[in-house]
């Protein structure tokens, strides 16, 4: 099923180049209404009847704003129904609605104390200093590998208590987890994929059994240590929303400041105009230009929401049932809300992107996190490494992250 040429449900589109990508957005946007797309195939459920695309600004901001209506509940991260259990098991409280979603949210943020955010802060600075460090003794190399993956997998690691030794196999298992219809990380054969995901979330949720048996036992200055002793109004996580959890965080917490930094560098090597007003004030602009950054890549492509009544939005009529598919990247283009919005401009503002999700009880509950790590990771890099730039990058074919494989870079 195809809208003006366009069928978002088909995999060959999220192979395309990222300007003809933001072209059919843009064309999709110019559409009088919603557009209509048959579901997308996949491994783990049977496509459903189809879904709208939401694709303007407007419409992203008011279904993330009305939850009780647009609900999280039958899954956020596939268009496809899938198992209650699995979308649960992968997704945490991304797949929920309140009150469930709220109770989790507020006993894993009652974890986050000051005192441990402020420990976290310092320990982005330390660890992104290494990072520069080890890339300047090794040279020219994988950007991903050495720069991008490196910082979020080691914070992430390291506020859960995790061994370094663990890194490379907590890594593995969320690329499997995010890896989309890529055949490098999953098997074409459909059954086969099945059981490689499960088989990763398998492993972190083990990886976080055993860890939080030990916290149980003797706690430590850590993250499993608060969520495993977080007690709120006589609540606590059960062993089986701990491990949802953990797996939510390794995979969100890597992934979007991992493709965030890479876009980044690629960013700043196209347009030279841009790295050279960065570098000329960095300290001034570095915030805007890590705003801009996350605008403009949008390494979180989209949300599902589907309707639990009759609904009205924008002039068009949605029913009980529908479902709908929040493009975070086609809002973050549209013209509505940005002048130029194909333009990469670090000093624009004001710049309300949606690039974390629109404001709501969804709002990523990371983007703090993120944030700091971006900001940290470039100062440091463009610091000591000013002259760092990014060769032609290897994308991974996905429809959920825009996500870069391998980047090469030179200095």
């Amino acid at each position: 099923m195809t809208v003006a040429g366009i069928d978002l449900s088909n995999t060959e589109f999220w192979s395309l180049p990222l300007p003809e990508r933001a072209a059919a957005f843009a064309l999709l946007r110019a559409q009088p209404g919603p557009p209509f797309f048959a579901e997308p195939e996949t491994p783990f459920a049977e496509p459903g009847p189809g879904y709208y695309a939401l694709v303007r600004y407007a419409d992203v901001v008011e279904a993330s704003k009305q939850p009780e209506v647009f609900s999280s509940a039958k899954g956020a991260t596939s268009i496809p129904d899938l198992p209650v259990e699995f979308n649960e098991y992968f997704g945490s409280m991304i797949n929920m609605d309140d009150p469930r979603h709220a109770r989790l949210r507020r006993i894993v943020s009652r974890a986050f104390s000051p005192r441990l955010i402020a420990k976290f802060q310092e320990d982005v600075q330390r660890a992104a200093a290494k990072v520069v460090d080890d890339l300047l003794a090794a040279g020219p190399c994988d950007f991903v590998a050495s720069v991008a993956a490196r910082l979020p997998l080691k914070i992430i690691c390291d506020m859960m208590g995790i061994r370094d030794d663990q890194y490379e196999m907590v890594l593995a298992n969320t690329s499997i987890i995010l890896s989309g219809a890529d055949p490098e990380f999953v098997s074409e054969d459909l059954d086969q994929a099945v059981l490689q995901v499960l088989g990763a979330g398998q492993a972190l949720a083990d990886l976080l059994t055993g860890l939080a048996a030990a916290r149980a036992e003797s706690p430590a200055e850590d993250l499993v240590s608060a969520l495993v002793t977080a007690n709120i109004d006589g609540e606590q996580l059960t062993a089986a929303e701990l491990a949802s959890f953990f797996i939510l965080l390794v995979v969100a917490g890597n992934e979007t400041t991992r493709n965030a930094l890479s876009h980044g560098l690629m960013l700043l090597t196209e347009r030279p105009d841009q790295r050279a007003l960065l570098l000329a004030d960095l300290e001034s602009r570095l915030e805007g230009a890590v705003e801009e950054i996350v605008r403009y890549s949008s390494p979180v492509l989209f949300m599902r929401r589907t309707l639990t009544r009759d609904y009205t939005m924008n002039g068009h009529e949605y029913r009980e049932g529908d479902k709908t598919v929040l493009f975070y990247y086609s809002a973050n283009r549209d013209e509505a809300v940005f002048a130029g919005p194909d333009r990469f401009d670090i000093t624009r503002s004001p710049n309300p992107h949606v690039g974390f999700g629109a404001a709501g009880p969804h709002y990523c509950l990371g983007a703090h996190l993120a944030r700091r790590e971006i900001t940290v990771m470039l100062r440091e890099l463009l610091t000591r490494v000013p002259g760092i730039t990014a060769g032609e990058p290897d994308r991974l074919l996905s429809s959920f992250i825009n996500g870069i494989k391998r980047l090469p870079c030179e200095f």
